[in-house]
């Protein structure tokens, strides 16, 4: 088993009176690629912000390779990449001067900014448009800007919410290609999809979360065997632990 690189345990959010997270631990380890999936609402997006550092966790604890994100934020966060579902970049920085600012921001020698920008702008065929500001780029080549951002320190942990979202097909190709070269170099890629195919072809684990809750986590094996046939795909699985399957039938009825 290769080392942990996302541990969370006993994780809680409330907003007031609305528990958002409710008491959920699993682990996430190096080389993987760890789908974590819901229906809208579900907590996936506060489970991410809080193993990222974008939220205080009402109780339990993270540690993101090895570093406490409560006490030691500045060391988990720099082992940490972060691609957001909606990219977030400084639009008059030219794709070029973005990823040399986040170079500076992690501190990275000059000579290794140069190489790493070349080489990050190559890998998301960007190259051509490095020297144009962000707000000229399409969604398709800001979300590849911005994954190229996250992965411009090299970091052991990648976290992903939503990242095909209104990608053209060879985009999307692309950045799954990348995700699994990741992970296969020994990082831990956690990724939320609302696209389950994607998530049954590329994920080694998958995590269900449904209403705060952490109600599955195995592999496509481990979870076909709750259901019995054995045979079910993610989707299958996915509406009948969520209750989706009742809307699904009644979907098809009014067909």
């Amino acid at each position: 088993m290769n080392e942990t690189l996302i541990e969370t345990r006993n994780l809680v959010k409330r907003y007031g009176d609305t528990v958002a997270v409710n008491d959920i631990s699993f682990d996430v380890f190096g080389g993987e690629m760890f789908g974590f999936l819901g229906p809208n609402g579900a907590g996936k997006t506060t489970t991410i912000k809080m193993i990222v550092g974008l939220l205080q966790p009402t109780s339990g604890a993270i540690k993101v390779a090895g570093y406490d994100v409560q006490t030691q934020s500045m060391f988990a966060k720099a082992s940490t990449g972060y691609v957001p579902d909606t990219p977030n970049l400084y639009a008059k920085l030219t794709g070029r001067e973005l990823l040399s600012f986040v170079g500076d921001l992690y501190s990275m020698d000059r000579g290794q900014v140069a190489h790493r920008i070349d080489e990050l702008l190559r890998m998301f065929d960007l190259s051509a448009v490095g020297e144009d500001t962000v707000d000229s780029y399409s969604h398709g080549m800001q979300q590849k800007a911005s994954l190229a951002a996250a992965l411009m320190h090299d970091p052991k942990v990648l976290v992903l919410d939503e990242p095909t979202v209104g990608l053209d097909p060879k985009s999307a190709r692309l950045i799954k290609d990348i995700l699994r070269q990741l992970a296969n170099r020994g990082a831990a890629v956690m990724l939320s999809t609302h696209i389950l195919e994607i998530a049954e072809r590329m994920c080694d684990r998958i995590g269900i979360i449904n209403k705060g809750e952490l109600i599955a986590v195995g592999t496509m094996d481990e979870l076909r065997t709750l259901d019995k046939t054995g045979q079910a795909s993610l989707e299958d699985i996915f509406l009948g632990l969520t209750g989706g399957a009742e809307e699904a039938e009644i979907a098809e009825v009014l067909k």
